[in-house]
């Protein structure tokens, strides 16, 4: 799909998969990354990194209907690079710095030109299923299952 100047857009789950990573990530793993690729690239700041709070919603049961949850501190961050791709982010918690550099990790990323990013980002995203999956099987190991046991009809 193009935009109305001509440029191609990615998919748009693609770029909520990783958006989703740099919103998990710690600011170090995020500083290390784009110390891996080399390069910071010259931006300006549309929407300067705010921090406010945000309800969350949960279903009952995981499934069942919507109710507040509570609310949840978020920052957030838009910035412009100087080709105009306008990169974003929100992020859990008060740190205005990680919200910038993922808004910027955001903006490269749409540009596609650097590998090496894109591939640090992938990293990121399987040690984070990983430590998924350790507590999720950590958990697992916990679980007790009740059960009622029937005797016959004394």
């Amino acid at each position: 799909m193009a935009t109305a100047d001509g440029r191609e857009t990615m998919n748009t789950t693609t770029r909520q998969a990783w958006m989703g990573v740099l919103a998990r990530a710690t600011r170090g793993e995020l500083e290390a990354l784009v110390a891996r690729a080399g390069v910071m690239p010259g931006y300006s700041v549309l929407k300067p990194a705010e921090t406010g709070t945000i309800m969350v919603e949960a279903r009952a049961g995981g499934t069942g209907r919507r109710f507040n949850l509570g609310e949840a501190t978020l920052s957030r961050c838009v910035v412009r690079l100087a080709d105009g791709t306008i990169g974003f982010a929100y992020a859990l918690g008060t740190d205005r710095v990680k919200a910038t550099l993922s808004a910027v990790i955001d903006a490269m990323l749409q540009q596609g030109a650097n590998p090496v990013l894109a591939e640090g980002v992938a990293e990121l995203r399987r040690r984070q299923d990983d430590a998924r999956t350790l507590a999720l099987r950590k958990a697992a190991a916990t679980k007790v299952d009740f059960f009622t046991m029937v005797r016959g009809h004394d």
